[in-house]
C-alpha cells in the first residue's frame, strides 16, 4: 500500500471543492512538502520538483470540485504529482540533462547524516526511470504492479528496474567509479 500522505480534514476538502480559497491554502500547507519531497527524489532536480510541485496544485485547484473522495485528498494529490513526475520522466531533453549533484558546504555532518547525503547523491546518480521505480517502491510503498501500471508498462520491467538501481547505488555507495554506467541502461527507454 502506497505511503500515506497527511490527513486534511473532510470540512477543508468540501470548502476548497466550494471554491474557498483559504481551504486551497490549507490544503497546499498540509501536502505541499510531503509533493516536493516526492518529486525532488524522483527527478533529482530542485528546480524540476518546484515546477512539479506548481503544475501539481494547479491542477489541484482547477479539479478539485471533480474530486470523488473515493480515497483521501492527500492520495489524490500524490497520485497527480506521481502522474506529472512520470511525464518529466518520458520526456525526450530529460535525458540529455546531466544530474543536479548538491555538494555541502562544510562537512561538519554527523556520520548518520553524512551516510544521507551520500546515498542522496547516489540516487540522484540513477537514471530516471529508475530513480522514479526505486522511489516509487521503497519509500512511497508501491508495489511491482502498481509502478507497471503507472509507468505503462509490465510488472516485471518495475522489479528489473529496482533490481539494477539497488546494484547501481550498491556500486556507487562501496566507491567502484568504475563499475558500467550502462548496467541500467534500457535500449527501449534509453535511460542513460
Amino acid at each position: 500500500m502506497p505511503n500515506p500522505s497527511p490527513p486534511v480534514p473532510v470540512e477543508v476538502v468540501a470548502r476548497a471543492r466550494a471554491g474557498d480559497r483559504a481551504a486551497h491554502a490549507e490544503i497546499y500547507a498540509a501536502l505541499g512538502g510531503p509533493v516536493f519531497t516526492l518529486a525532488r527524489r524522483m527527478l533529482a532536480s530542485k528546480p524540476i520538483a518546484e515546477d512539479v510541485l506548481q503544475e501539481t496544485f494547479v491542477e489541484v485547484i482547477c479539479n478539485i470540485d471533480r474530486f470523488r473522495g473515493d480515497a483521501d485528498v492527500g492520495t489524490w494529490i500524490k497520485r497527480i504529482a506521481i502522474n506529472k513526475c512520470l511525464m518529466h520522466v518520458r520526456s525526450s531533453w530529460v535525458s540529455r540533462r546531466s544530474p543536479e549533484v548538491e555538494e555541502p558546504a562544510g562537512d561538519h555532518r554527523s556520520g548518520a547524516a553524512k551516510d544521507q547525503m551520500a546515498l542522496e547523491r547516489a540516487l540522484d546518480r540513477v537514471p530516471d526511470v529508475a530513480r522514479a521505480v526505486v522511489w516509487l517502491h521503497d519509500v512511497e510503498g508501491y508495489t511491482h504492479a502498481e509502478i507497471g501500471r503507472l509507468m505503462g508498462r509490465t510488472t516485471s520491467f518495475s522489479k528489473s528496474q529496482l533490481a539494477r538501481a539497488h546494484e547501481r547505488l550498491r556500486e556507487l555507495l562501496e566507491g567502484k567509479e568504475a563499475a558500467s554506467e550502462t548496467s541500467l541502461c534500457t535500449p527501449e527507454l534509453k535511460t542513460c
